[in-house]
C-alpha cells in the first residue's frame, strides 16, 4: 500500500471540482482575519495566490528574492496562456483542452487535476480581462486567438509577445491593492533557506534579508512554495539567472516528497548558443512555429557553404530545403509537440545538418508567412497586380503586429535582420514538469506545506504543451489553493498565533546559519560558478535531450564527484552581513548539486521513453512511428514520488499509480 494519497474525490470527473467546492469545510470572515499564510514566490502562481487570499480576508506573507514582486521569472513568458473559450468556433471545448494536455503529456498527468485545470481556465480570462490585461484582439474586437504546438484549436490567447509580463502585471496590481491595504506583508530581496515543522505541520520558514543578510524566522499557519522551476540545474537554459529550486528542494529535505524529477521541458524554439561564456539562453516564442517554417538544406554541400559564410539560407532554392517537421508529421507540421520539435531538430543537427558554425542551428523561416500575409492584405486593399515588394512591405506589417517585440528581440542579440533572412533556433532546457508531490488538494507530503505553479508535478504529465504554464500558475493561485487551503485552515481557527521563540525554529535557523559560515569560512580554490558549470555540463551532456542507462550511472556518480569537491574546493568571497550574491549562488548550487543526482536516478529508473523523457534504449523499431518514443504504461503508468532519506543515491521511491477512466491510452501520433 503506498503512502500517497492523491484524494481525488470520488465520482465523475466532470463533477468532481464543483461536488468538492460544495462540500469542503469553510472559514468565516471575521477567523480569516487571524489567519496567516506565507506564501514563498511572487510571480504568476505566488502572486495570484497572495492577491487572492488577502481579499479573502487572510493575512500574507509573501516573500520574493527580487527588488519586486515585477521581476519575478514569469515576465519572461513570450506565446500566450491557454483557455477552453473557443471563441474561434473551431471545435474546442473544456474536454478537448483536458484531452490535449493529458496527450501532450504522454499520459503521465493525474486525470482529476488536469481536467480542472480545463475546467477553470475559462475563468482566469475573465479574471485577466478585468483586470485590464491588454490581450490581443481580432478585427471586430473580440479577443483574438492562436495555435500552438500539439493542438488543433487555436485557444491561446496572447499580448505580442509579452504575455507574461502583462499577466504578471495584472496579478501584481491586485497584490498591490491588497498591500496598501495591509493585508499583504511584502518582504522583497528576501530568500527562503528552510522551512520550519512543528508537530508534523508546517508552521513558517527561515530567511535570509538578502540586503543585510540578516537571518528572520518567519511563520504562520500554512506555507505556500510558488519558486518556480529547477532547469538551471543545467546551468544554460531559458530561466533567469536568479531562478533556483531551494525553497522546494529544503522542504523535500523535511519530508515533501520530490515527483518526477527526470521529466525537464526542451524548448524547440531558442536563439543557439553562442560561445562557452555565455550564461544562459533566450527563449523565442513558440507561437513563432505559427507561421514560421523550420527547414534545413537537403545537401550537405549547402550546409558547408552556409556554415563558411559563401551561401546565404535565402539562396537555397525551396526544392532544396528539408521541411523535416511537415515531411515527418504531416498533420501537425510545425506545430508538433515540443519535445517532438526538439528531438527532430536534434536529429538532424546530429546527422550534420545543423547551419551555424557550432552545427547546433535550424532555420525557422517567415518568408511564406510574408508573402501570404502580403497577398491577403493586397486583396484587402483592393490592389491589382501589386508588385513584390508590397506584397513583401505588407505582409512584414501582419507579421509586425503579432511578433513585432520577438523580431526586435532576436535582431538585437544576433545582428539579423529576420524578417529579412531565416532566424536560426535550437533547443534549450526551459521548463521542468517534474516537482513536489502535491495531492489534489495541492498539499505535499507535510501537512500544512502547499506547492502551486511550476515548483509542483501536478497537471504537465512527462511534457508540457505550449502556453500551458501560465495557465497552471494562475489557475492555482486565482482559483485552486483559495478553495483547497481553505478547506484546511478551518481546522486552525483556534490555533492562535504561532510563536517563533520555539527549538523547533531555533533549531531550523541553526541548520541555515552554520551552512553560511560554513560557505563563507571554506576558503577553496574555484568560484560558485566553476562549479554550476560542470554541473551543467554532466546535466547536458547525459540527462538532456535524450538519455541512456551507461550515461545515467555515469551522470550519478560524476555529479557526486563534483559536490564533494565544491564543498572542499568553493571559494565564497565577502562576508554573510551584507549583500553578497556569491554567498546566494553557493547555496542555491549546493542545492542543485543534490537535485541532479536525484533528477538521474530517477531518469535511471524510468526504463521507457515518454515526453521529456526520452531513454535511447526505448525506441520504436518498425512501423509507422519508427524512431519514435516508446511509452511502456504496462510498467510505468505511475508518477515516481522520492523521499528524502539523506544522500540522493538513497532517496526511497513511492509510487503513485495513475488511473485512466476517461482518457483511452493510446500512442501518442502527430503524423
Amino acid at each position: 500500500m503506498s503512502v500517497l494519497d492523491s484524494k481525488v474525490p470520488k465520482g465523475p470527473l466532470k463533477d468532481k471540482w464543483t461536488d468538492y467546492k460544495n462540500h469542503i469545510d469553510l472559514v468565516n470572515p471575521a477567523n480569516k482575519r487571524n489567519i496567516d499564510v506565507i506564501i514563498v514566490g511572487t510571480g504568476l502562481a505566488g502572486g495570484s495566490a497572495a492577491a487572492t487570499l488577502a481579499e479573502l480576508g487572510y493575512n500574507v506573507k509573501a516573500f520574493c528574492y527580487q527588488d519586486s514582486p515585477r521581476r519575478a521569472h514569469s515576465i519572461a513568458a513570450q506565446g500566450g496562456i491557454n483557455a477552453a473559450k473557443n471563441y474561434q468556433g473551431d471545435g474546442d471545448s473544456i474536454y478537448r483542452l483536458f484531452y490535449d494536455t493529458v496527450k501532450g503529456g504522454d499520459y503521465r498527468s493525474r486525470e482529476a487535476n488536469v481536467y480542472r485545470l480545463a475546467e477553470v481556465s475559462a475563468n482566469i480570462i475573465d479574471q485577466c480581462v478585468a483586470q485590464g490585461v491588454p490581450f490581443a484582439r481580432d478585427y471586430g474586437g473580440q479577443l483574438d486567438n492562436r495555435s500552438f504546438g500539439g493542438v488543433l484549436v487555436s485557444r491561446t490567447f496572447y499580448a505580442k509577445g509579452q504575455t507574461g509580463q502583462q499577466l504578471l502585471l495584472g496579478a501584481y496590481s491586485a497584490m498591490n491593492r491588497q498591500i496598501a491595504r495591509g493585508k499583504i506583508q511584502m518582504f522583497n530581496r528576501h530568500e527562503m533557506l528552510d522551512v520550519v515543522k512543528v508537530n508534523g505541520k508546517a508552521r513558517g520558514i527561515i530567511a535570509r534579508n538578502l540586503v543585510t543578510g540578516e537571518i528572520e524566522r518567519h511563520s504562520a499557519h500554512a506555507v505556500v512554495i510558488a519558486s518556480g522551476g529547477y532547469g538551471n540545474v543545467y546551468f544554460l537554459s531559458t530561466n533567469a539567472m536568479g531562478s533556483n529550486a531551494t525553497a522546494a528542494w529544503k522542504i523535500h529535505k523535511k519530508g515533501a516528497f520530490f515527483a518526477n524529477p527526470c521529466y525537464t521541458q526542451i524548448h524547440p524554439t531558442c536563439i543557439p548558443r553562442s560561445g562557452d561564456y555565455q550564461s544562459k539562453l533566450t527563449l523565442m516564442s513558440e507561437s513563432l512555429r505559427n507561421d514560421g517554417r523550420i527547414w534545413v538544406p537537403k545537401k550537405m554541400e549547402d550546409v558547408l557553404a552556409i556554415r563558411e559564410g559563401k551561401l546565404k539560407p535565402t539562396q537555397i532554392a525551396e526544392e532544396d530545403r528539408d521541411y523535416y517537421l511537415e515531411r515527418r508529421y504531416p498533420a501537425f507540421g510545425n506545430l508538433v509537440p515540443r519535445d517532438v520539435a526538439s528531438r527532430a531538430a536534434k536529429e538532424r543537427c546530429d546527422a550534420g545538418y545543423g547551419v551555424n558554425a557550432t552545427g547546433e542551428a535550424v532555420y525557422l523561416d517567415f518568408k511564406s508567412a510574408i508573402e501570404r500575409y502580403g497577398n491577403e492584405q493586397a486583396k484587402l486593399h483592393g490592389l491589382n497586380n501589386p508588385s513584390k515588394e508590397k506584397i513583401t512591405e505588407l505582409g512584414e506589417g501582419i507579421v509586425r503586429a503579432k511578433y513585432g517585440n520577438l523580431f526586435q528581440m532576436y535582431e538585437k542579440i544576433v545582428d539579423q535582420d529576420p524578417y529579412k533572412t531565416p532566424m536560426m533556433i535550437y533547443p534549450a532546457t526551459h521548463y521542468t514538469m517534474g516537482g513536489v508531490w502535491v495531492d489534489y488538494n495541492l498539499m505535499t507530503t507535510v501537512e500544512g506545506l502547499y506547492c502551486i505553479g511550476e515548483a509542483n508535478f501536478s497537471d504537465h504529465g512527462a511534457n508540457r504543451l505550449g502556453a500551458s504554464a501560465l495557465m497552471q500558475g494562475l489557475a492555482d493561485g486565482y482559483f485552486v489553493l483559495p478553495y483547497t487551503i481553505g478547506d484546511y485552515l478551518s481546522n486552525e481557527i483556534r490555533t492562535g498565533a504561532i510563536p517563533t521563540d520555539t527549538p523547533e525554529f531555533e533549531e531550523a535557523e541553526k541548520a541555515v546559519t552554520d551552512q553560511i559560515n560554513f560557505f563563507i569560512n571554506n576558503k577553496g580554490s574555484h568560484s560558485v560558478d566553476y562549479f554550476h558549470k560542470k554541473l551543467g555540463k554532466i546535466m547536458w551532456d547525459k540527462c538532456g535531450m535524450s538519455r541512456n542507462a551507461a550515461g545515467l550511472k555515469e551522470a550519478m556518480s560524476e555529479i557526486k564527484a563534483v559536490r564533494e569537491e565544491f564543498y572542499k574546493e568553493v571559494n565564497v568571497p565577502g562576508s554573510a552581513n551584507e549583500m553578497n550574491p556569491e554567498l546566494e549562488k553557493a547555496g542555491r548550487v549546493a542545492d542543485f548539486l543534490e537535485l541532479g543526482e536525484l533528477f538521474a536516478k530517477d531518469a535511471l529508473m524510468r526504463e521507457e521513453s515518454c515526453g521529456g523523457h526520452f531513454r535511447e534504449e526505448s525506441v520504436e523499431l518498425d512501423g509507422e512511428q519508427k524512431g519514435e518514443a516508446k511509452r511502456n504504461d504496462a510498467e510505468f503508468a505511475y508518477v515516481s514520488a522520492w523521499e528524502y532519506k539523506g544522500e540522493p543515491a538513497d532517496a526511497v521511491l513511492h509510487k503513485e499509480q495513475l488511473e485512466f477512466k476517461d482518457i483511452e491510452l493510446k500512442q501518442r501520433s502527430y503524423k
